[in-house]
């Protein structure tokens, strides 16, 4: 499989650290990166697994990965559940239809989808919809997990769904549902299923380790999710969150239902993986998801960029932003992306855009310095979404992606 250009000047990386080894490769003027990426690895527990990569203007700088000294060596080709950072892959496809002309923002939901309008629901549009503003952030009853694992199912769920606020006054993350709603709109318009566009338009062409929906012969690369080991602190902080069977918080996380399971297993289920569920079901490496940003933002593997640059600067530009009724925390969203640069890393380029996943992965492009990030690590993180370590390395990367460029 091809992931794009190779760095022409590299350092090997295979250094031991304790019980986990680090290996790979830098670019010349990136080693600063691997130092901080080494130097996190050391603090880390023992079965630590992670990947971390990056391009500058579809070279990639970046390329290291850390594990086990019996997985280490093969670590960089592993496969890891990558939750919401799926999000980035589903809203790219229709990011590239809106583009085509195929789907216009502005447009009404029920204009492609009729039997979305019931509830009240005729007047959102798909601007509303891909900026977690309409208000359907799960269902009154919840979902199994063979219903979780069908976007279709879902997407008929929740047609019938009344918001839960009044669609555009505020906004809450969808968290398992928004690949669903944006993916009916997507298959309404083409008669195609968002996986099967984002598998012929992007993964395909690239090669790109990141799919929606793992076929079975990449079944032994995938390394199980973990669960999170807090320290008592930790823990004692988690149970303090305020919490209810019949929150916001608890609906979108389906977690209303009485056996609700846990959320680190969601992608252990072959059904999941196997159907590519287009909010949190993706599974991938960091090459794959470096690459799919670099793909988007800059020419890549010998093709020009996948987007126009009127296409990143629409969905990198902040629609949501402010207090999140889900999370109940200050979010920032532009269209289907986090808008990364706000409240997340700030010394980023304005209008970068991506989205991180519950196990600590992170994934964006920034376009005006032409850098694209992936990170992905096999234990979840504490406290979930974006691991704490990506602070430290993403400032690494960034830095020496402006130093390069003088």
């Amino acid at each position: 499989m091809t992931e794009g250009t190779r760095t022409a000047a590299v350092h090997d990386t295979a250094a031991a650290q304790g019980t986990a080894e680090v290996h790979g490769t830098v670019a010349d003027g990136f080693e600063a990166v691997r130092e901080e990426f080494a130097a996190f690895v050391v603090g880390e527990r023992a079965d630590y697994e992670g990947q971390l990569t990056a391009y500058v203007h579809g070279r990639r700088v970046v390329d290291l990965w850390a594990g086990p000294a019996e997985e280490a060596a093969t670590g960089g080709d592993a496969l890891h559940g990558v939750f919401s950072s799926t999000k980035g892959a589903a809203h790219l496809v229709v990011a590239l239809l809106v583009q085509d002309g195929v789907l216009e923002l502005d447009r009404e939901v029920a204009h492609y989808w009729p039997e979305f309008a019931a509830e009240g629901k005729g007047a959102v549009t798909l601007r509303e919809l891909i900026s977690h503003r309409a208000g359907l952030v799960g269902t009154d009853a919840g979902f199994t997990l063979e219903e979780l694992a069908d976007d279709r199912v879902l997407a008929e769920r929740l047609a019938v769904q009344r918001p839960y606020w009044r669609p555009g006054a505020a906004f809450g993350y969808h968290a398992l549902v928004i690949g669903a709603l944006t993916g009916e709109v997507v298959r309404r318009a083409t008669g195609r299923t968002l996986q099967e566009v984002y598998e012929e338009r992007v993964r395909a062409p690239y090669g790109l380790d990141l799919f929606l929906g793992l076929p079975a012969e990449h079944e032994p690369r995938f390394r199980t999710v973990q669960p999170m080991l807090p320290t008592p602190a930790q823990q004692a902080e988690l149970d303090a969150v305020p919490s209810g069977p019949h929150t916001l918080t608890s609906i979108a996380f389906n977690n209303q239902v009485p056996e609700p399971g846990e959320l680190t297993d969601f992608p252990n289920a072959r059904i999941v993986r196997a159907g590519g569920q287009a909010s949190a079901g993706g599974i991938g490496s960091a090459r794959g998801l470096a690459g799919m940003y670099a793909a988007a933002v800059s020419e890549f593997d010998g093709r020009p960029p996948l987007l126009k640059p009127d296409t990143v600067g629409e969905f990198g530009q902040v629609h949501s932003l402010g207090h999140d009724l889900v999370s109940r925390a200050p979010k920032a969203f532009g269209l289907g992306f986090q808008a990364t640069a706000e409240l997340v890393h700030p010394f980023l380029g304005a209008g970068t855009f991506g989205h991180s996943g519950a196990a600590g992965s992170q994934a964006f492009a920034d376009p005006r310095s032409g850098l694209a990030y992936g990170y992905t690590r096999r234990r979840m993180a504490f406290p979930g979404g974006a691991a704490p370590e990506n602070s430290g390395l993403v400032r690494a990367v960034h830095t020496a992606a402006l130093a390069s460029a003088l």
